[in-house]
């Protein structure tokens, strides 16, 4: 009898570690095809953990994965959302959990976005709505070292590529985009003198300026060479883009600039206000960035648009008027059109003294 039992008990024993073996070596999916996401909170107990999984069809056993989870108690389960889309052993959810290996998806933001082109396109990717991102770029507190007086954070969300869970917060997103932006800028000025005289603010603010005129890299220290001394001469920037911006700021901007826009009253409108505007209109990236500090010296006063993707420079009045010519051929021989220089006519956004109104002249 005795001897029964203790077999008994053997095969028992047998099978038992036969199931958990199973359980901890073979791949697992009672899950669907297209796969499935367990989001695990922040306190979770391992019992609950191991719960969730189990309910989700991850894993073969709750009992054995908590098991697992209590014998290598010196891993934390770490709290995030996890995706599982094919077969997978306990031994493989556990490492994926215990080093974090959390869900995330990438988010590209171009340079030059500005924080409602940014609110646009995290609301079209699906991470979060357009309202929720923009309360929170509008809340300078994550720059109050940098920038005391900043009303946003307009300039400091880094145009980069960033890792995101399916559904950030605001708040998520724009912390990292202004770590990032303090990481890049403490590189750029171990690398790059100040030779702008300018503070941060109004560095970025200028960069921001350049990053609208121009995609073009090789331009981009002639664009802030040229603001640079109109700043010097004190006469207007005459930069479209902080039209749109000013337009923006007042929810009026329609997609496009026209010339009936220049005269829009607002401190961002450079035809109306000489200096810098008084804070970024765009999140300028590296290159840019370097541009505002350490500006070339040039003759240059003036560029226009080439309908190229470029820009014509002047160093008169005389010059830039014949470079606004030039401009308006070209863009009339791509219309298939007579010039036109009607008020109703759309601005290029990349111009100074813009070619369809009065260039601005120098005294």
């Amino acid at each position: 009898m005795i001897r029964r039992s203790i077999t008994l008990l053997f095969l028992a024993a047998m099978v038992l570690a036969g199931w958990a073996g199973a359980s901890l070596y073979l791949p697992y999916q009672k899950f669907p095809s297209e796969g499935v996401f367990v989001d695990v909170p922040h306190g979770t107990s391992r019992r609950a953990v191991a719960r969730m999984l189990a309910n989700h069809g991850v894993v073969r056993s709750r009992l054995v994965f908590e098991a697992l989870s209590r014998w290598r108690s010196r891993s934390t389960l770490q709290a995030g959302e996890y995706f599982f889309d094919h077969p997978v052993t306990t031994f493989q959810v556990f490492d994926a959990m215990a080093n974090g290996r959390v869900y995330v998806r990438d988010l590209t933001v171009p340079e030059g976005f500005s924080m409602f082109d940014i609110a646009d396109l995290v609301q079209r990717e699906g991470f979060t709505s357009r309202e929720n991102f923009l309360a929170a770029a509008r809340n300078p507190a994550l720059i109050r070292d940098l920038v005391p007086g900043a009303h946003s954070l307009e300039g400091f969300l880094f145009p980069a590529t960033y890792q995101f869970p399916r559904h950030p917060t605001g708040e998520q997103m724009v912390t990292a985009m202004v770590g990032h932006f303090r990481q890049e800028w403490a590189e750029i000025r171990e690398q790059q003198p100040n030779l702008s005289g300018l503070g941060l603010e109004q560095v970025v603010t200028l960069a921001s300026l350049v990053e609208r005129e121009t995609p073009k890299s090789e331009e981009r220290p002639l664009v802030a060479g040229v603001f640079v001394n109109r700043l010097h001469r004190r006469v207007p920037l005459q930069c479209d883009p902080t039209v749109v911006y000013a337009l923006e700021l007042a929810g009026n901007y329609n997609g496009s600039l026209e010339a009936r826009n220049l005269p829009f009253d607002s401190p961002y409108n450079t035809y109306r206000h000489i200096g810098l505007p008084p804070g970024p209109i765009a999140n300028p990236g590296g290159a840019s960035l370097r541009a505002a500090l350490a500006p070339p010296e040039t003759d240059y006063l003036y560029f226009v648009a080439n309908t190229e993707g470029g820009h014509f420079f002047g160093r008169t009045l005389a010059e830039h008027n014949h470079n606004v010519s030039l401009y308006r051929h070209r863009l009339a021989e791509q219309r298939g059109a007579a010039p036109a220089g009607s008020s109703a006519t759309p601005l290029r956004p990349n111009t100074v003294s813009s070619p369809v109104s009065p260039p601005q002249r120098l005294r």
